[in-house]
């Protein structure tokens, strides 16, 4: 089983933009209930299919399979919730991690996400000095919510 152990943090400052470039995300979501979620993104030119299960303090399951952009492009317009998350992913190496930067667009323009994976849920991490307050454990922050309750009606 593809198990995900993440832990997601707010964003401060603008130091982290001079360490990486940026790609542009769009991704909807087919189904979210129960904490579990069907999402279809594009990622650059790659499109993408993913089921998650329901997150157990940073850790949930997780099958991501590509599919083609095409198809991920269909699904978007005729399968999803609407809004759409619309973002530019960074990807930063620091320590001996990769951070993912999320900076939003549309509905959720001004929210900028950090997030690592982990190995396992106690390992110990170098924080950058661009991180702010861990939201690991606030659902407001996860994505599928964000379809649900953009950022900018917070």
């Amino acid at each position: 089983m593809a198990k995900e152990i993440e832990r997601k943090y707010l964003v401060q400052g603008n130091d982290w933009r001079k360490l990486s470039q940026g790609s542009v995300y769009r991704q909807g979501y087919i189904a979210t209930q129960d904490g579990v979620t069907v999402r279809v993104r594009i990622a650059g030119e790659k499109g993408f299919l993913t089921i998650k299960g329901p997150s157990v303090k940073y850790s949930r399951s997780e099958f991501e399979y590509p599919i083609p952009i095409e198809d991920a492009q269909e699904m978007l317009d005729t399968l999803c919730q609407r809004p759409f998350i619309e973002k530019i992913r960074y990807r930063v190496e620091w320590g001996n991690l990769i951070w993912e930067i999320d900076e939003f667009d549309g509905v959720n323009k001004g929210l900028i996400l950090a997030e690592v994976e982990l190995n396992d849920e106690a390992q110990e991490i170098e924080l950058p000095p661009w991180i702010g307050r861990e939201v690991s454990d606030d659902p407001r922050y996860f994505n599928s919510n964000l379809v649900k309750r953009p950022f900018s009606q917070w």
